[in-house]
């Protein structure tokens, strides 16, 4: 579940063309610590080939306002990142920077949502102030 952070669905397959999937929540502190990469290494020991990752509806970086340091600090780990809002303010591109660490480990990524707070029919914590989420599925079927 997830409100502005970004959603990420990876799906591959092993040797046997058995699924493998793999769901990853990318806010600020999850794409700094690498959390994406580190799920797509984990389904790769899992013997997952040729993966393709889903990014949801997120907070994108026109929109996403924070303090110079911080987008400093996470760009300095991930510089995909780094971003001003159309406003002319300090700002993070969170799935800009999911998008180069896909990039980074040749994952394809198929879809890449729209912004949060700019689409009124999605929900966004930062435009709406109250809680709410977003929730996803993932299966297979034969």
């Amino acid at each position: 579940m997830v409100a502005d952070c970004v959603p990420v669905v990876l799906v591959g397959s092993d040797s046997d063309d058995n699924p493998v999937i793999a769901a990853a929540h990318a806010g600020r502190p999850g794409v700094a610590a690498a959390v994406v990469p580190a799920t797509v290494e984990e389904m790769r020991r899992l013997g997952a080939a040729n993966i393709s990752a889903w990014l949801g509806p997120s907070i994108c970086g026109s929109c996403y306002e924070v303090p110079d340091q911080l987008r400093a600090d996470v760009a300095a780990k991930v510089p995909g990142t780094w971003s001003s809002t159309s406003w002319g303010t300090p700002a993070l591109d969170l799935p800009a920077g999911v998008r180069t660490q896909l990039a980074a480990l040749d994952v394809t990524v198929e879809y890449s949502g729209e912004c949060t707070l700019e689409n009124d029919s999605l929900f966004s914590y930062r435009r709406d102030s109250r809680t709410g989420r977003f929730a996803g599925l993932v299966w297979t079927h034969d």
